[in-house]
């Protein structure tokens, strides 16, 4: 589940564009800065992250269910993600960058 604070939104869509399953598009209407902002569509969200990474504001919050932890929802932000981003570069795939061909 995506909660985007759409009052400070400026539209930008770097989010949209970081979205790989199409949960967000901007909205026809304009927030109180006169900003058209972006919402999103929870059906397709998949919890990735992506959109909330790459806000500039930070006003992007994404929940993910996790099983693993009794179905809890998990509160994801740029501020909290430090830790599983870490996890992620130390895993075995990002040690050995000699076979990647776009670096």
């Amino acid at each position: 589940m995506v909660e985007i604070e759409i009052t400070k939104c400026k539209g930008c869509e770097l989010c949209r564009e970081a979205c790989k399953e199409n949960a967000l598009t901007l909205s026809d209407t304009i927030n109180i800065k006169g900003y058209r902002y972006i919402i999103a569509n929870n059906d397709l969200c998949t919890g990735c992250v992506n959109c909330a990474l790459v806000c500039p504001d930070a006003l992007i919050t994404v929940y993910r269910t996790s099983p693993k932890k009794g179905g809890k929802r998990e509160n994801i932000t740029p501020d909290n993600i430090k830790e599983e981003i870490k996890a992620i570069i130390s895993s075995p795939v990002y040690n050995d960058l000699s076979n990647m061909d776009y670096i």
